[in-house]
């Protein structure tokens, strides 16, 4: 393959090279001059400029004030400045009026930032305070989800979510609206619908055993749901229910049972029978087992026996009256219509009782009966937490 060679044509002789180009700024071809011509430059432009006024030297936080002179200062002996007397405290904010002839930044357009001293600075605003909870309506009406949970028709969540289903009734009308009002002697009924969902809600039976929390995982214990498994239900298990992976949605301990005790603990998605077992006005009995002793091995006082049946408190707060009574030598019964954090081992240990043991065997009238620990079942039926006589 043949290779083209292209070469720079030789200049002619009648043609005489282009000029070249100035620079732009036109400095290219000016020599550089010494320090000495540089210095003597300087010092003749020094000479021919005007000089500046000197201005005395001032301190940071003062300001001066036009047509009033500083007053000198005297030296004294030491060689130190005489301090003037007639000057502002400069702890304290500087209150004089600016000088109508003096420029002031703050009344141009255009905005400068003014950066405060010290002594300017302000206390900050105090927090504002929380507003006091509001005050029943005068008219003595109700939220409409309240009123349901009231009357045991629904939790309140679930009352809410009816409503925005339009599954509610107030007085043959439907309402829909979240937060609607309602009188205490008007008539609530819900829809089919609601009442069907209702009772596809399960509650379930646990024997917990030591070591699993009632609630959430905490401290690396597991909760309790994790023995609802289709491999843990009791066999005997007599409800017609069958295991569905829908049924541990929303599935919440009703009441608690700490992690060192064990027997009757209750899970359910049903927002009635929660409340039923953990409302403020809940009067559903809870019957335990304790085994206990005393620190000198002797027996416990008839006076600390009648304690523990009344007259304790806790949190500030006055327990109800509970059913207590010897089984045996260090075992006591216990019938209580409360369920505060670990109300069994604090009211023991306000009377000089160590608890070695404690078991829910009864909640209503379920009993915890042959289910053995570690397994489940289902709530029958038949079977409901309904409320009995309270404890004398």
């Amino acid at each position: 393959m043949a290779t083209l060679k292209l070469r720079k044509p030789a200049n002619p002789a009648n043609v005489e090279p282009a000029a070249r180009r100035a620079p732009v700024r036109g400095h290219a071809n000016r020599p550089r001059p010494t320090l000495a011509q540089a210095q003597a430059l300087r010092q003749e432009r020094e000479a021919q400029s005007p000089q500046p006024a000197t201005r005395p030297e001032r301190r940071g936080d003062e300001r001066p004030v036009a047509g009033r002179a500083e007053p000198p200062r005297t030296a004294r002996a030491d060689g130190r400045r005489e301090p003037d007397r007639r000057e502002p405290d400069r702890r304290e904010p500087d209150r004089r009026e600016p000088d109508s002839r003096e420029p002031d930044h703050r009344r141009t357009d255009r905005h400068v930032p003014q950066v405060p001293r010290h002594h300017d600075r302000r206390p900050l605003d105090p927090l504002p305070r929380a507003r006091p909870p509001a005050a029943a309506p005068a008219d003595g009406t109700l939220r409409l989800s309240k009123r349901m949970s009231e009357l045991g028709i629904a939790s309140r969540r679930e009352a809410d979510e009816w409503i925005a289903k339009g599954w509610v009734r107030v007085d043959g009308r439907v309402v829909s609206e979240l937060g609607s009002r309602v009188l205490p002697e008007q008539h609530i009924s819900v829809d089919a619908k609601a009442r069907r969902e209702q009772d596809a809600r399960v509650t379930v039976l646990i024997n917990k055993p030591v070591g699993l929390v009632s609630g959430q995982a905490e401290d690396g214990y597991e909760p309790a749901v994790v023995l609802v498994t289709p491999e843990n239900q009791w066999r005997e298990d007599r409800s017609g229910t069958r295991f569905m992976r829908e049924h541990l949605r929303s599935l919440v301990p009703a009441g608690r049972l700490d992690i060192d005790s064990v027997g009757l603990l209750v899970l359910t998605q049903d927002g009635r029978v929660a409340r039923q077992l953990v409302g403020e006005d809940s009067a559903v009995e809870k019957e335990y087992l304790v085994r206990v002793a005393t620190a000198d091995a002797k027996p416990l006082p008839d006076a600390a026996l009648a304690l523990l049946r009344h007259g304790l408190e806790l949190d500030g707060e006055a327990l109800r009256p509970a059913r207590i009574d010897w089984i045996n030598d260090d075992q006591l019964r216990f019938v209580l219509t409360q369920g505060k954090k670990r109300q069994i081992r604090r009211m023991c240990e306000a009377v000089g009782l160590q608890v070695l043991g404690l078991k829910r065997v009864r909640i209503g009238p379920v009993m915890l009966g042959d289910l053995p620990p570690g397994k489940w079942r289902y709530l029958r039926a038949d079977e409901t937490f309904q409320l009995l006589k309270p404890a004398r």
